[in-house]
């Protein structure tokens, strides 16, 4: 994997949690809060794990494959309570956490050890 190819996970990522904290506070000023319950708290989760798996990918982490695993899960277990509601947050959402979702796959399918050497000049001091 390029780096170019590297750099556009850590931006999916950043994306999806930017899309994720909007979804969370709009939800919270829908009539049925209590309906979005799920939505928000999957919102959460998603933008937590998005910034995790960008900060251990720009680091360069031993251990950014297997995060940024759990981040596509989670980012597509999103997707996928955002697209059940139809109010345009909820759509944008979902759809941030699909790019997130597939980019995080695909960078989860490196060879173990690819990551390391493309971290290591953003390690460099």
């Amino acid at each position: 994997m390029t780096q170019q190819q590297f750099k556009a996970c850590i931006d999916a990522c950043y994306e999806c949690a930017a899309a994720c904290d909007n979804c969370a506070a709009s939800c919270l000023q829908e009539q049925d809060v209590k309906m979005m319950a799920r939505c928000i708290a999957l919102d959460m989760d998603c933008a937590q794990i998005c910034r995790l798996a960008a900060s251990y990918m720009a680091r360069g982490s031993e251990m950014a494959q297997a995060v940024c695993t759990v981040c596509s899960d989670i980012c597509e277990a999103c997707a996928n309570e955002c697209a059940q509601h139809q109010m345009a947050h909820c759509q944008e959402c979902a759809q941030a956490c699909r790019r997130c979702a597939d980019e995080c796959r695909r960078m989860a399918g490196m060879t173990p050890g690819t990551q390391t050497g493309m971290g290591s000049g953003a390690m460099a001091h």
